[in-house]
């Protein structure tokens, strides 16, 4: 039944209008099942679903005067419906209505972040597969380590959207929960069936158990995840703006025909979306903090949340949905350079196969502790002379004595390096 008030838009799930339309049903549906139960008559809710409405603009000029939301719209509501309001909100409390429409409004908001993030799966399958062995330098501390693929780059970020996914499965399940039990949660006023009928209709299940309000780890688990799924974005989004540095261009986001880039600088292509997307990343984990804080409140209610979620949850949802259909759009149009990628892997002079000459040289019968010392005493003349990592070690007499040209070459060959990609792309679900 809510269905119809469920908005494909983000921002509008947050609106006013969308925000007391949920209102009005939980209003209506309680009344339904006040009616089942005989202690409403059926004819009055009749009457209360064909007249009822609301006013934004009325609830609003209420409000100023009582200073109190609900009582505001209830009124609002009841003037339209006439002596029958009457029979609306009985034994309910404010949070009854406030809660379950959050719950609602939530669900609606992470249905749509869902849909987000398997977009932004595919897109990732797609290019993980077109880059799977385009092959790129590793780099440890920003430094040149080994060879890998630009491709099991972009699966790795596949795979931690996959465990994104799930997260955000768990949290609309753990956000999608009503109450309808009153004042402090007892049903003193109403029957349980109430909010069994209410929840129902709404695709939420009861509280097992609640206070005046639904209790806010439900809320904090929902908005941690938004910030954990926005400091993904944000780790995916720092890798490129390192990899379009000038001095490394391996790949950068999609720059237009009519784009500018500075506006001193006719020259500049900067990495600005993924700058934005680093920035309200800090954001989502600032609002995230804020609902930890929200999770103790005193005995069976204040409202010290209330004030904070009415900020957080709508901007943290929208900025959410935001960062994620951005970032889609870069890694979909991500320009990638493999002749820089190259070019790049050989600027150490082939210092990045150390480690297979060190292992070639212990496979031989070398101890470990010698083949590091010799190849590393090579390395460092290498960093200053730069010269051919691979025709010093050649010309070493204690490493010719025991590793052939051949076995070099081996070492040097950066396929040997990538040999499990196909089965890397394999456990990852990208065959």
């Amino acid at each position: 039944m809510i269905a119809r008030y469920t908005r494909p838009e983000m921002g509008n799930i947050f609106t006013d209008d969308n925000r007391y339309a949920i209102w009005l049903e939980i209003e209506l549906l309680a009344c339904e099942a006040q009616a089942e139960l005989g202690a409403v008559p059926k004819e009055s809710v009749k009457t209360i679903r064909e007249r009822a409405k609301f006013d934004v603009e009325r609830i609003n000029q209420i409000e100023a005067e009582v200073k109190h939301d609900i009582i505001a719209f209830l009124t609002s509501v009841g003037e339209s419906v006439g002596p029958d309001s009457r029979f609306i909100h009985l034994g309910m409390t404010s949070s009854d209505v406030v809660d379950t429409a959050l719950s609602v409004q939530m669900k609606q908001a992470g249905e749509i972040l869902l849909k987000d993030l398997i977009a932004l799966r595919d897109v990732l399958a797609r290019r993980a597969k077109e880059f799977k062995m385009t092959v790129m330098i590793g780099r440890s501390h920003g430094i040149h380590a080994e060879p890998t693929t630009f491709g099991l780059k972009l699966a790795l970020w596949y795979e931690e959207t996959k465990r994104n996914i799930t997260r955000m499965q768990s949290a609309i399940d753990t956000i999608s929960v009503g109450q309808i039990s009153g004042a402090v949660g007892t049903f003193a006023h109403l029957s349980p069936e109430v909010e069994e009928y209410v929840c129902g209709k709404l695709g939420l299940k009861p509280a097992p158990v609640s206070t005046q309000v639904i209790q806010r780890d439900r809320h904090a688990e929902y908005l941690t995840t938004v910030a954990v799924i926005g400091s993904s974005l944000d780790k995916f989004a720092t890798e490129i703006r390192h990899l379009q540095r000038t001095e490394v261009l391996e790949a950068e986001e999609y720059f237009s025909e009519k784009q500018k880039g500075s506006s001193a600088m006719p020259h500049k292509r900067n990495p600005i979306t993924c700058e934005q997307i680093s920035g309200l990343a800090r954001l989502l984990r600032g609002n995230a903090q804020a609902a930890l804080e929200n999770v103790a409140l005193w005995h069976e209610r204040d409202i010290s949340h209330s004030s904070v979620e009415r900020v957080i949850v709508p901007d943290s949802c929208i900025t959410l949905d935001h960062m994620l259909t951005k970032f889609t759009n870069i890694i979909d149009k991500l320009l990638v350079y493999p002749e820089n990628m190259k070019q790049n892997l050989e600027i150490t002079h082939g210092l990045l196969y150390s480690q297979p000459v060190l292992l070639a040289l212990a496979k031989k019968g070398m101890k470990r502790e010698d083949a590091y010392r010799l190849v590393q005493k090579h390395a460092m003349d290498v960093w200053k002379s730069k010269k051919n990592f691979k025709e010093i070690l050649k010309a070493e007499p204690e490493i010719s004595a025991i590793l052939s040209d051949a076995d070099l070459d081996e070492a040097f060959d950066p396929k040997k390096s990538l040999s499990n990609v196909d089965y890397i792309f394999k456990r990852v679900g990208l065959e």
